[in-house]
């Protein structure tokens, strides 16, 4: 049998099969991009990703999110204690939490965030856009980074814009579905500031020129968080630069194919062709390529995911060692991984307008989840 990359303390080989399965019938974006990531990186982020999308749908289907918070805090209590609840979920991210070191802080941020999602928070300005983005988006790319044996404070927070940004295309994207389930992600003063009622355009949702500016501008904020996360990709372990890359390029062309939509995501929703996926690959491979990491500093609504990780003590070992073997036809790899990209879109898009319609299945909460009996996105 294969030896696992995870240092096994608290968990079992067949709990991280119980966790790659989740993610195999979840969220197939990410599981696209694990495929190009080496597998002292896949085998723990695999455990990470269970634990955070359990979380999420614990949060989202729960009658009482506030409750289920809690309880999720309460499993967090028996992660960092070392007493891990009899999950697979948990016991695998106890033993990830301590050959990484990842600071409670950023678990506590992304239920955070869930828990904005549950109770409707409204964002007034681009800077608690940021927020909201900072604890879904951006502490996932810090615990990426993390798993990737990188600590470096500049490199965190360039994995924090790319996090933040990679959730702005997906707000800009998803304005109409986002609408449909009375969610509203765009800055409400920017749509002020083009004469939109913010309450009145939610309760009867539609695109306008107007709304077509607030979009764009939003998409204008999201380029140039890309462009500050380029400057710390080249910085990663070789191994990984092909697949964060790939991440960056395709989220970054949702943003593009917006525009060509005439910046309209409420009467349709952009996907991006294949063939235009395929023409990603030049940038893809580019940012696998040296160059200079420039130092800048966090945006202030990162910047605490930052401070967290300085703060906490270094891990026992990191098991990172980044030395195996590169697939010689790294080209080909990642455009198969931008083609399953486009297939996982589509079945993405399906389960989320089930659940609009209300069609879900709850997932058991607190409890332990057998192979293959959920599929979660």
């Amino acid at each position: 049998m294969r030896q696992p990359s995870l240092n096994l303390r608290f968990s079992t080989q067949d709990d991280l099969v119980t966790c790659r399965d989740l993610l195999c019938g979840g969220s197939r974006s990410f599981y696209a991009a694990s495929l190009l990531l080496p597998r002292s990186v896949y085998e723990p982020a695999t455990a990470l990703y269970a634990f955070c999308r359990i979380a999420d749908d614990e949060i989202d289907l729960a009658d009482r999110p506030h409750d289920a918070v809690i309880a999720l805090k309460q499993r967090l209590d028996a992660v960092y204690a070392g007493r891990p609840m009899q999950i697979s979920a948990d016991r695998a991210l106890a033993d990830v939490v301590v050959q990484f070191a990842i600071p409670r802080t950023l678990l506590d941020a992304l239920i955070e965030g869930f828990a904005w999602d549950a109770e409707g928070r409204r964002y007034e300005d681009i800077s608690s856009v940021y927020a909201y983005s900072a604890r879904v988006a951006a502490t996932v790319g810090a615990m990426m980074t993390l798993l990737m044996g990188v600590r470096d404070p500049n490199l965190l927070a360039r994995a924090c814009d790319l996090g933040v940004a990679m959730q702005l295309s997906n707000i800009a994207r998803d304005v109409g579905e986002d609408a449909a389930n009375g969610r509203l992600y765009l800055p409400r003063e920017w749509l002020r500031e083009e004469g939109l009622d913010p309450d009145a355009w939610l309760a009867a949702p539609g695109w306008s020129p107007a709304l077509g500016r607030v979009v764009a501008r939003l998409l204008a904020a999201a380029e140039t968080l890309y462009a500050r996360a380029d400057q710390g990709i080249s910085g990663l372990p070789l191994l990984c630069r092909a697949g964060i890359g790939a991440a960056r390029h395709l989220y970054a062309e949702i943003g593009h194919e917006v525009e060509r939509r005439g910046w309209d995501s409420v009467c349709q929703r952009a996907v991006v062709s294949p063939g235009r996926k395929a023409r990603l690959l030049p940038r893809v491979l580019a940012a696998a390529l040296p160059r200079a990491v420039v130092s800048l500093p966090p945006l202030a609504e990162t910047q605490f995911l930052v401070e967290a990780v300085k703060a906490q003590p270094l891990p026992q070992a990191i098991n990172g060692t980044m030395t195996h073997t590169q697939p010689a036809k790294i080209e080909n790899r990642v455009v198969w991984v931008l083609d399953l990209f486009e297939r996982m879109e589509k079945r993405d898009r399906l389960r989320s307008m089930e659940r609009a319609a209300g069609y879900m299945n709850r997932v058991p909460p607190l409890t332990e989840i057998p192979r293959g009996a959920v599929s979660i996105n």
